[in-house]
């Protein structure tokens, strides 16, 4: 049996073990403001509800394991002493992924992620309108465990008001575990799917994604991409030149049929397919070759 002594690890190895043991872990996807009231939102798996009455849920914004330096989301509340926790299902997991890459300060991550504000009836962040539950919360305490890299900071909240579409509702007005569809975090790349299984979301490069607010907003609105099929496309650093778009389609003869005759439905649905297959640069070439 492997043995480790948390005294003689490294941070970095620990975190790996721990996070690997421990789960699936549930996802808080913080929405809080700045001191300018910027919007900022980010997800954290070391999270949970520890109390009823009253209603208590704890998150911790880890310190960066690089440096140390702590995340925008605990700088916000430190400031605005809110935030809304919101629950994360399938259809969103991909955008939730993407929100987590490291924009600058100041970054609205609703939009690099292509989530949808709406606006809190008891606080002032935002909450996430595609999120199936929402807790509005209030800061009650913040408890720092450390000042170097992987050490954890315990935001202690307050639930002062919940949302919960109807849609997630059993016949008893009680959430179905099944129709909420949620999921969870596991080690390295693995997530879970409540009803499903395991399943693979690759981290968000360790450069800045382009983001959801920069996809063409014919693709962004389009009627046969979802919303994890944007995130996957928002997670590129670079984009395929309209040259390269053209040489790949020319070599598929259902491509090049597709792309003559401009539909479009058939387009979005062929780059389904290959987001399916996480082939995301095949992807955007078929989706700029349409352009």
């Amino acid at each position: 049996m492997l043995s480790i002594d948390s005294k003689e690890s490294p941070s970095g190895a620990l975190y790996r073990y721990l996070s690997g043991a421990v789960g699936p872990r549930p996802i808080a996807f913080a929405s809080t403001l700045d001191a300018e009231g910027r919007p900022n939102l980010a997800p954290f798996s070391f999270f949970n509800v520890f109390s009823a009455n009253p209603p208590i849920l704890v998150f911790s914004p880890v310190r960066r394991g690089k440096d140390g330096s702590l995340k925008h989301t605990f700088l916000n509340l430190q400031v605005v002493k809110e935030c809304v926790i919101n629950i994360v299902d399938y259809k969103m997991v991909q955008q939730m992924s993407l929100s987590s890459t490291d924009y600058a300060e100041g970054v609205n991550e609703f939009e690099k992620s292509g989530l949808t504000m709406q606006q809190s009836d008891l606080v002032k962040p935002f909450r996430v309108a595609e999120s199936p539950v929402q807790f509005e919360c209030k800061v009650n305490e913040i408890i720092e465990l450390g000042d170097e890299g992987g050490a954890g900071n315990l935001v202690i909240c307050e639930i002062l008001k919940t949302h919960i579409k109807e849609e997630i509702l059993d016949e008893d007005g009680y959430i179905d575990q099944v129709k909420i569809d949620q999921v969870a975090r596991m080690g390295g790349n693995w997530y879970t799917r409540a009803k499903d299984g395991m399943f693979e979301v690759p981290k968000p490069i360790a450069n800045l994604g382009i983001g959801v607010d920069a996809i063409p907003q014919e693709i962004r609105e389009s009627n046969i991409l979802t919303g994890n099929d944007l995130g996957k496309l928002g997670n590129v650093e670079n984009l395929p030149t309209l040259e390269e778009s053209k040489l790949y389609v020319s070599e598929d003869d259902l491509f090049t049929e597709i792309i003559a005759a401009k539909e479009t439905e058939a387009i979005h649905k062929q780059a389904q397919l290959l987001l399916n297959e996480e082939r995301v640069i095949e992807a955007w070439k078929l989706l700029l070759a349409n352009f």
